[in-house]
């Protein structure tokens, strides 16, 4: 015979049972956006020169304006065969931020000039970004000891002296 539950503690385990899928579907610094388990193919093309930056980093318009312009990325030419650029485009719109993070796109479509970002680096000092182990606030890893897999947790923040 199944248990009965009264009405009251229906609510309270469809609460409990909401409350944990959005957990599980968070970041470890409490953000959708970053958790994404990243294409191998945008590993690989993109973590050759920096970090693979998680897709919810920016919107979909932000991540489509730089696969298009791949040949003056940044000062760099980061040109890719026409397959390559159509698989990236398709993964990174689908997986593009959509939330807070992603609400308007930053100046130049970069990451380091998003409201978000600017907000959650106020108290590092300027000197800090001119480190030699630093160099650009671009360089997650130069402090996220994690975030070449996505994961930005501030327990896991190391800065360099």
């Amino acid at each position: 015979m199944p248990i009965q539950f009264s009405r009251r503690w229906r609510h309270i385990a469809l609460g409990l049972a909401a409350a944990a899928l959005a957990h599980g579907t968070q970041a470890d610094d409490g953000t959708r956006a970053a958790r994404v388990p990243l294409l191998p193919q945008y590993q690989q093309e993109c973590a050759a020169c920096h970090v693979a930056y998680p897709p919810g980093m920016l919107p979909a318009a932000s991540w489509q304006r730089l696969i298009d312009n791949l040949p003056r990325h940044f000062g760099t030419d980061a040109s890719l065969d026409a397959a390559t650029v159509k698989n990236l485009s398709t993964w990174l719109a689908a997986h593009a931020g959509n939330g807070m993070r992603a609400r308007e796109a930053p100046t130049e479509d970069r990451i380091t000039r998003s409201a978000w970002f600017i907000r959650e680096h106020d108290e590092v000092r300027a000197a800090t970004w001119k480190l030699p182990a630093v160099k650009s606030a671009a360089n997650c890893v130069a402090c996220h000891t994690r975030a070449d897999q996505g994961a930005f947790n501030e327990h896991d923040i190391r800065v360099p002296r």
